[in-house]
């Protein structure tokens, strides 16, 4: 895909194509880029870049405070979208961008206006703007879906195969101007849509965006009808990135000739040119697949692949894809603004929007408070801070110590808790070990980060003897329960092969101490922790099955536990 190409689009028509995604990390070519980019439009156009972390008053405008508190009256501030009107917005890692922040971006986008309550003001601005967004995530993070749906292009920047492409600001406002008068027949409408389909692309808006693209491309090229060949390179420009399959086309095989018929007299007297007209026009069908076809011929080898491939790795992952939930908290954490509250019992004080709320209210409280006092500050005014705390992920593995295995389990248990350790310790998540062995369970290591404490705890740990499973269960269960009660996310990991022969009292008694181990696996599964069943045994086990069945986890069999299948095993039931 040329990323010069779209750029030029964009410039024809900011507004109807929304924007660009530039996925890659920063460079000398995204530089080239955005500096090719300014060149094609005149001086005077608005930029503004807007980082993940702008406020909303910044956004969308607020109260300008040095003003109110000076003038003793409510004086606007207009927003950063309002100042782009007619100009474009620049998203550094757009990738990171909140989604609030994303959804207040796509209703301006949408709108084309900038709508803001508050302080007592109400903000109205027009705001049309296309939105430049720096994309420099890994494969695991993406634009946030409803920006990433309004923004026509989305280009790879090392598969930019157009580096040469020269054009100028005459030529695009010359493109401008034509834009809205190109011709476009039914036949490649429907041919787009038909493409569009083919490419597993059910969003209207993006074959929109497609017919768009036709249209300024043969603009671009001074035709005043869009062809086969602009069509086909905006399937390119807008489908392929999004297409989520392969289009199917089915070998044709050449009919067996026919005896021909006896015409008819009046057959006969018809002109020749008459029977052939309807050749003329193509049905929708063979329009789209002619379109397909002069794509594919433009893609690479394995773009096509690639990029489906892509698509649906990220959509398996769903919209989160991350272990770590947020929470609400008043100490620590992501600021996501303020509210109205008491700045006391270890809440924060939000100093300028306490400012903010008590500024429109000075003319009217001096009449009514002492003339020396410069600013008048009611408890109604006060701001305290808002945070979002990340939940911390706890994964407690329960190992079934007993037995004349108990040395290969543990074994698996040790390498798998320093291997998933190696990895939270980035993410800041805990691991803990509970072992069962002989007449009941011991918290062998407590939830932790650390990896030398874990190396020195793992290094004696001991096994053999009886298996009270259900002693097992039920310290998990405590332990998982008051992790969630501190506000984190337990994650259970059970190794074992699921037989039971030990009570919680330490009787050895087979049928007892299964039903337990069964009752206790049933109360398990109310709480609503995720967990997850390794069977150890050299073959998988039905009592193995049967707990994770009862436990409401997954099951998963694994004779020879290698410590990285566990990690992937455990990351999946994360996510």
């Amino acid at each position: 895909m040329s990323a010069k190409l779209a750029i030029a689009l964009v410039t024809i028509d900011p507004t109807g194509f929304g924007g660009l995604a530039l996925r890659g990390p920063a460079s000398p070519v995204r530089d080239e880029i955005i500096a090719f980019f300014k060149t094609l439009l005149p001086n005077t156009t608005p930029f503004r870049r807007m980082p993940p972390s702008i406020t909303d008053d910044r956004l969308m405008g607020g109260l300008d405070l040095a003003l109110t508190l000076a003038t003793g009256r409510a004086v606007p501030m207009r927003g950063l979208l309002s100042e782009c009107d007619g100009g474009f917005v620049i998203a550094p890692m757009a990738e990171r961008m909140p989604h609030s922040l994303a959804s207040r971006l796509a209703v301006a986008m949408d709108l084309h206006e900038v709508r803001a309550e508050r302080e007592g003001m109400s903000l109205r601005e027009e705001a049309r703007f296309g939105v430049i967004a720096l994309d420099e995530g890994l494969e695991d993070e993406h634009l946030p879906q409803g920006l990433a749906e309004r923004l026509a292009f989305h280009v790879m920047l090392d598969t930019d195969a157009d580096s040469d492409l020269t054009l100028t600001a005459q030529q695009i406002i010359a493109a401008r101007h034509a834009y809205q008068t190109i011709e476009i027949s039914e036949e490649i409408i429907s041919g787009l849509v038909s493409a569009a389909l083919a490419f597993g692309v059910w969003s209207m808006r993006a074959t929109q965006f497609a017919l768009r693209a036709a249209r300024a491309l043969a603009a671009l090229a001074g035709r005043s009808e869009v062809t086969q060949e602009d069509a086909a390179r905006a399937v390119k420009l807008v489908l392929v990135p999004r297409a989520t399959q392969i289009p199917q086309q089915e070998q044709e095989q050449a009919p067996e000739p026919e005896p021909e018929p006896e015409q008819a007299p009046e057959e006969e007297a018809q002109p020749e040119h008459s029977r052939d007209s309807d050749d003329d026009h193509l049905s929708p069908e063979s329009a789209g697949d002619r379109i397909v076809e002069a794509t594919q011929t433009l893609l690479d080898a394995d773009l096509l692949a690639r990029l489906v491939a892509s698509n649906l790795q990220h959509k398996s992952k769903g919209a989160g894809g991350k272990s770590q939930s947020q929470h609400a908290s008043r100490m620590r954490g992501a600021p996501i603004g303020s509210r109205p509250g008491d700045p006391r019992n270890g809440a924060k004080l939000n100093l300028l929007d306490t400012l903010c709320s008590a500024a429109p209210w000075q003319t009217l409280r001096r009449k009514t408070s002492p003339a020396d006092v410069k600013v008048h500050i009611r408890k109604q005014d006060f701001r305290i801070r808002r945070f979002a705390e990340k939940k911390r992920v706890t994964t407690f593995f329960v190992v079934d110590a007993s037995g004349s295995s108990a040395l290969h389990r543990l074994s698996e248990a040790k390498g798998a808790v320093q291997h998933l350790l190696a990895q939270c310790y980035q993410r800041r998540d805990e691991a803990a070990l509970i072992s069962f062995r002989g007449t009941g369970a011991t918290m062998l290591l407590p939830p932790t980060r650390s990896l030398t404490r874990v190396r020195r705890q793992l290094a004696h740990l001991p096994g053999g003897g009886g298996t009270p499973l259900a002693a097992g269960i039920a310290m998990a269960k405590d332990a998982a329960d008051q992790t969630a009660r501190r506000g984190g996310t337990p994650v259970i990991v059970f190794l074992t092969d699921g037989q039971a022969n030990v009570t919680r009292d330490g009787v050895g008694e087979r049928p007892r101490a299964e039903q337990e181990a069964i009752a206790m696996a049933q109360q398990l599964r109310l709480c609503g922790f995720a967990s997850l069943v390794i069977d150890t045994s050299p073959r998988p086990q039905v009592r193995a099955q049967r707990l994770a069945q009862e436990l409401g986890a997954h099951y998963m069999p694994l004779p020879a536990a290698d410590p990285a299948r566990v990690a992937r095993a455990v990351q999946t039931v994360m996510g």
